[in-house]
């Protein structure tokens, strides 16, 4: 289904929504005078419950209302009523990937990798925020002038951040990435085109022999999915540890500690950090740490855990290619406070990556492993890497390498492809 400004769910007109308006307040003001509790009725009691009053306020309005606008608004208002309002149905809707409000009158989806408007809308700002409160709600988070930005885990594992004036000068806007009930298979990704058979069973193989992996993207790219395809394939006698800021991998594995970062309350007090979570990691006598997303100073205790030891390790970086990506990982130790020269950090960035991952969106949306670079070392103060797997843009294909891998793990994984 596409959520786009024709669909008939969807009228933006102007007396469409002043009748949405209108009959909001109706029926806040009925059910205020029946006193009937909406949350203590079952899903056939409120439909049955909120469609006679959308037909007895019908009935008294001036306006002329077909029996389409009838259905939409019984729709509308039951979601409204005892969901998300407006959000009900696209978060309901599992082919959608995110929903990004801007204001009341700018709803964005993306279905199938690509971003598009919707014809939905808020009736004004403070709807938008009471729909947000009442998504925040259970999960004990508040939102208003004094803290204006939350960043949150939904109970399914989706994530949301709110950000609302006097930061947000458009109106409030929320970003909703969803989490998917059942994660992309290998096969899903072959077949969606994001990787070939040899990438994906190199890939596999270089899990299970305990590769440390890097898997760098851009927003959006599909970074945390591939990591999440990975990350089952971890044998199941090692002990994991994994660490998010939200967390959202679901690994299918027996023996998983998942530790979630915690951000500091209004006072800034009981921030608790991915770098502090990674150090409680390593006392924890795990086989590997997979950490969600490498964006600060935690960098450099996830580089030492991967050089002592705790092989197989994972985690994400922002960048574009996969040369970025090891620049990336030097600036952020710099950072951090490493203070040993340039050539020693270079190692011990070579020393803890065996495999770089780049993936990238694609300007249709559809996303494509375009990289798998060994790393080789550093000469001449320089990073050596060495690319097995590429994807020819202008030809649309997979590429495998002539040139074996160099270093011995993955010279025996590359010719056993």
């Amino acid at each position: 289904m596409r959520y786009t400004t024709n669909h008939p769910a969807s009228k933006a007109g102007g007396q469409y929504q002043d009748i949405k308006y209108r009959l909001h307040n109706y029926l806040i003001a009925e059910i205020e005078a029946d006193k009937v509790h909406l949350p203590g009725m079952s899903e056939e009691q409120v439909n049955t419950y909120i469609s006679a009053k959308v037909f007895k306020f019908v009935a008294s309005i001036d306006y002329v209302v077909n029996a389409q606008d009838i259905e939409n608004l019984t729709s509308e208002m039951i979601d409204e009523l005892s969901g998300f309002g407006p959000l009900q149905s696209l978060i309901d809707d599992e082919s959608i990937n995110d929903i990004l409000v801007n204001g009341a009158n700018n709803i964005f989806v993306e279905q199938d990798g690509v971003l598009e408007p919707t014809g939905y809308r808020f009736i004004d700002d403070q709807h938008v925020l009471r729909v947000v409160r009442k998504i925040l709600a259970p999960l004990g988070r508040r939102i208003d002038e004094s803290s204006p930005i939350v960043d949150a885990r939904l109970p399914d594992g989706s994530r949301i951040n709110v950000i609302i004036p006097p930061l947000a000068l458009n109106g409030p806007c929320v970003s909703i990435r969803k989490f998917r009930k059942e994660p992309f298979s290998g096969n899903d990704l072959v077949a969606f085109g994001t990787l070939s058979h040899e990438m994906l069973d190199f890939l596999l193989n270089a899990v299970e022999c305990k590769v440390n992996i890097m898997i760098s993207g851009g927003t959006g790219s599909g970074k945390t999915t591939l990591l999440n395809l990975l990350s089952r394939a971890i044998l199941p006698k090692e002990r994991v540890v994994t660490i998010e800021d939200a967390a959202e991998l679901k690994l299918n594995h027996n023996h998983v500690v998942s530790l979630e970062s915690r951000p500091g309350n209004l006072e800034g007090e009981g921030e608790i950090t991915a770098r502090t979570l990674v150090r409680n990691a390593l006392r924890m006598r795990p086989d590997r740490i997979i950490l969600g997303e490498i964006r600060g100073d935690e960098v450099m205790d996830v580089l030492q855990a991967m050089n002592t030891g705790h092989e197989g390790s994972m985690s994400t970086i922002h960048a574009n290619n996969p040369e970025d990506a090891l620049l990336r990982m030097e600036l952020l130790s710099g950072l951090a406070g490493f203070r040993g020269s340039d050539l020693t950090l270079r190692r011990m960035i070579s020393a803890a990556i065996d495999l770089l991952v780049q993936i990238s969106r694609m300007p249709n949306g559809d996303r494509k492993i375009t990289s798998i670079v060994e790393v080789l070392g550093v000469r001449d103060n320089i990073f050596v890497t060495n690319e097995l797997f590429s994807y020819d843009v202008s030809r649309q294909e997979f590429i495998t390498s002539p040139t074996p891998a160099s270093t011995p793990k993955l010279k025996t994984l590359f010719h056993a492809k």
